[in-house]
């Protein structure tokens, strides 16, 4: 197995998250890690090379792909020397602030000829690759009902952190920053929304810019119903779940666990319960679904293939966000851009 290096750019609050998954996935070397704050970065990683600036880490010929985890206004001045420089790129959620946005950083990718993949790691759980091949194998029947639940809390502390849950920064609040995570993976198992009709609101629980709620119908272009809520306002917070309701079974995810409810009474259990962050503490869950990630990316760029998540395939996730977004603001039905 050939080893392939790669540099870390950014020490946020997930950093921690990807040094761990680093370590432990096999024919994996940390070259670096690069920061604004190089205090923060050395901190961050002890004992790991720490860059000067973003063209050490292109000229620098042992890195062969670059983990991003900085907020999305930094991405577009971070992403272009190291592209051009033919480093791969695999990017923490989301691609950037806004479709427009992240279509700009799939097409830059793309016409420099690198891969480009995104952490979308609970695509990753058992029971998220259990209700896959469920699906993909066409038994279910026609899908006619999703439910996708995003009940999680954040206090105040969390959002005095300069720019956190603006749109100049994050390009929104709990939809761009935690929801899409389960948005991502809905949308995998579901297919395309080909409409919506929301609402977003920041609720008294919250000094900051963008929304804290969102609620949204959905219609899918393969014919189902179904809704979206999510918030960072429902205290003590918990796991998110998503519902498909086929002809013939329903599939239930939720905090790693996949129930399969068939129509003829038969109930089968898929995967083991875990934290996904949905509390107080964000960082509650473990690495093992960033190392599969970046494992499954190691591995592409090894087999000339694309990740499991590609830049292209997590452009979904951005075009329902911000027909919700739109919609809310419009007050109107929006047709989700395909």
């Amino acid at each position: 197995m050939a080893v392939l290096g790669v540099a870390l750019i950014g020490a946020g609050m997930v950093a921690g998250t990807h040094l761990a998954a680093i370590r432990d996935t096999a024919g994996l070397r940390l070259t670096g890690i690069w920061s604004r704050d190089p205090a923060r970065a050395a901190a961050t990683a002890p004992g790991a090379h720490v860059y000067p600036d973003l063209a050490s880490i292109a000229a620098d010929p042992a890195v062969d792909f670059v983990i991003v985890i900085t907020p999305p206004n930094a991405r577009a001045d971070i992403l272009a020397p190291l592209v051009a420089a033919g480093k791969h790129i695999l990017l923490e959620k989301p691609v950037a602030r806004d479709l427009a946005e992240a279509r700009g950083v799939v097409d830059l990718c793309a016409a420099a000829g690198v891969t480009l993949g995104v952490v979308f790691q609970h695509r990753m759980r058992a029971a998220s690759q259990a209700a896959a091949a469920l699906v993909a194998g066409g038994e279910l029947g026609a899908l006619g009902l999703v439910e996708i639940n995003v009940p999680w809390w954040r206090d105040q502390a969390y959002y005095d952190v300069p720019g956190r849950g603006s749109y100049a920064r994050d390009g929104g609040g709990v939809l761009i920053s935690q929801a899409i995570h389960t948005i991502d993976l809905a949308l995998s198992l579901s297919g395309p929304v080909s409409a919506v009709q929301a609402m977003t609101m920041t609720t008294p629980f919250h000094r900051m810019e963008a929304e804290d709620v969102a609620v949204a119908g959905l219609r899918f272009k393969g014919g189902a119903a179904g809704w979206l809520t999510a918030t960072t306002a429902s205290f003590p917070g918990g796991a998110e779940s998503i519902g498909l309701h086929f002809a013939h079974a329903s599939l239930h995810l939720e905090a790693g666990v996949l129930t399969v409810s068939h129509r003829d009474g038969r109930v089968e259990r898929i995967g083991a319960m875990a934290g996904t962050g949905g509390g107080a503490d964000p960082m509650a869950f473990t690495h093992d679904w960033h190392q599969a990630v970046i494992e499954d990316f190691c591995n592409a760029l090894r087999d000339g293939r694309a990740p499991c998540v590609s830049g292209q395939g997590a452009l979904a996730a951005h075009a329902l966000i911000d027909a919700i977004t739109q919609s809310a603001r419009l007050g109107q039905t929006i047709e989700v851009a395909s």
